[in-house]
């Protein structure tokens, strides 16, 4: 069993495996976000995994007593999430060393955040995105690609990871397609210096989601999981299950064309994404007809409920039978 996995994230971030939990909407929660950190990783969730604010505060209260490695809190940084500033300030008052943004600018939460010493890491899909934030001070980038659950990005990560590479000097870390060790092994060839892991800890003994959701997880393949934008309006990876197939994955025509207006977007985008957390919710935590499960391609991969730590143990196994492996081939 590898005792260490050094790359710059690993020195930044101070772990043992540069090995992330991912922040997942309704599922990631105290349990997980403790057994990854104490496992050598780096636990996080979303800051809207609680509410109201007064629970988001008492979780994080929860997890610093019961972890002294760091943990990480996902914010969003768009207009539509009412609560970010107050999310960013109960995070820093409480000593949280890593934050990760997603839709929108995370110019102020950089900001703040390295006033405390804390690090930021920003979801990018492209160079573009990527570059800004790097000017704007952001300590690494995660590079969503094709393959993720949730909001993936459109390009494969045989491709991003590269590309990034060749323009930034921030580490990169890889989301999107992992759920074994060669998966990581492979991300590290291409140039990136981390991985985010989502859809494999949803398969948790940790994750308090409904059984019939951990189940879908071990039963499905990657040829299950289409992209809808039913759910928040932005394309997002989920299991196609009967109710999806029926709604289909398209948003109604006068949602999509209010959405797009330059006029009502402002007001149609929030309500969207409002929505589609509340079918999120209610088919993550209750048997329902009405079933949305967000997942990833990785599915394929996963065959088993495990706990975090073994997930751990097993993702680092995997890596280092994957390096040996390489190793064999030589370079004659």
């Amino acid at each position: 069993m590898l005792k260490k996995i050094q790359t710059p994230f690993s020195d930044l971030m101070k772990v043992d495996f540069p090995i992330i939990a991912a922040p997942m909407f309704l599922v990631s929660n105290e349990d997980i976000v403790v057994a990854a950190s104490e496992s050598g990783g780096i636990g996080t969730f979303p800051a809207l995994n609680y509410r109201p604010i007064e629970k988001y505060e008492e979780a994080i209260k929860n997890i610093k007593s019961r972890t002294k490695k760091p943990v990480g809190v996902n914010i969003i940084v768009n207009k539509s999430n009412s609560r970010q500033d107050q999310d960013l300030k109960i995070a820093l008052d409480h000593g949280v060393e890593l934050f990760i943004t997603s839709l929108g600018s995370p110019k102020k939460v950089i900001q703040e955040a390295h006033k405390n010493g804390a690090k930021v890491l920003c979801d990018v899909t492209n160079l573009e995105h990527a570059l800004k934030v790097q000017d704007m001070g952001a300590d690494g980038v995660i590079a969503v690609g094709a393959g993720a659950g949730g909001h993936a990005g459109p390009v494969s990560p045989l491709v991003l990871i590269p590309w990034l590479k060749t323009r930034l000097q921030i580490p990169i870390i890889a989301a999107g397609g992992i759920s074994h060790g060669s998966m990581i092994a492979a991300c590290m060839a291409l140039g990136a210096s981390g991985v985010s892991v989502g859809t494999r800890f949803i398969a948790s003994k940790e994750a308090q989601v409904d059984q019939s959701y951990k189940d879908a997880i071990v039963k499905s393949s990657p040829e299950d999981i289409v992209m809808t934008t039913r759910v928040s309006g932005t394309p997002a990876a989920v299991i196609n299950t009967p109710y999806v197939q029926k709604i289909g994955t398209d948003l109604p025509w006068l949602l999509k064309a209010l959405k797009d207006h330059k006029m009502t977007k402002k007001y149609v985008t929030p309500l969207v994404h409002i929505m589609g957390m509340k079918s999120l919710e209610q088919a993550a935590t209750k048997p329902s007809w009405k079933t949305v499960w967000s997942a990833g391609q990785s599915v394929g991969l996963v065959d088993d409920i495990l706990s975090v730590e073994e997930i751990y143990q097993k993702l680092i196994s995997e890596y280092a039978g994957s390096v040996k492996d390489l190793n064999k081939l030589g370079l004659e």
